[in-house]
């Protein structure tokens, strides 16, 4: 179980409307583990909100969180936490930080041995976030400015790979720094229209297992090898 001083104590005050958001994923069927019911029980997602947003952090939808980006629903961040089968020790790339939710919940599951990337392309977010997941104890999380499309290679080879945007395929950069026995998780599409969940698993240098895992929405990725 991971330790985090900054919301051990802190942020309990809509303890209660998280805690019946997660029993309603619990029941739903969208979370299936103990840890990542334990991560969205402890991660407050209104400290990852626009003020005017925080009165809607525990209904279970997208938020907008300005400059055209949205925060995803809490359903849709049990789905990629579920699907990543997340482990302790693993090396995690993030693209697409946003406020910084998704990535918090990920650290939580990775807890102290664990390594989270994130790499978000505007600077506005990525100044919020770095504060929002500072502020929430979250630090570890290495939060990058730049093109998520690129990833980031030289913290690479990375276990898994997580996109919070729909590209128009898995860009070739990002397969490049998975490593063999890796999982990369994309939502793959047209601009405004539904796009596919794609996972990805890494067999060998040049070999891989693909599986189409349904329709979500996503906004686009934007990059030299998004959109």
């Amino acid at each position: 179980m991971s330790k985090f001083p900054g919301n051990k104590n802190k942020f309990q005050k809509r303890l209660p409307e998280r805690q019946k958001l997660v029993k309603n994923l619990l029941s739903s069927g969208y979370i299936k583990s103990d840890s990542v019911k334990r991560a969205m029980d402890r991660v407050p997602r209104e400290e990852f909100l626009p003020i005017e947003q925080k009165p809607y952090a525990y209904i279970d939808r997208p938020l907008p969180i300005g400059e055209g980006q949205t925060i995803s629903a809490p359903h849709m961040v049990a789905i990629i936490c579920e699907i990543l089968s997340l482990k302790g020790e693993m090396k995690v790339l993030e693209v697409g930080t946003g406020f910084g939710y998704n990535a918090a919940v990920v650290a939580e599951i990775l807890g102290e041995n664990g390594q989270l990337y994130s790499i978000e392309r505007v600077e506005s977010l990525f100044k919020i976030a770095k504060e929002n997941l500072k502020r929430t104890g979250y630090e570890n999380v290495k939060v990058v400015l730049g093109d998520g499309s690129l990833g980031i290679p030289e913290a690479a080879p990375f276990d898994r790979i997580y996109l919070t945007a729909a590209a128009p395929k898995i860009p070739k950069t990002l397969k490049k720094q998975l490593d063999v026995g890796g999982k990369i998780l994309a939502p793959i599409g047209q601009i405004d229209q539904y796009q596919e969940l794609i996972l990805m698993e890494k067999l060998s240098k040049n070999e891989f297992k693909t599986s189409n895992l349904g329709g979500v929405a996503f906004v686009p990725l934007i990059g030299e090898h998004g959109w």
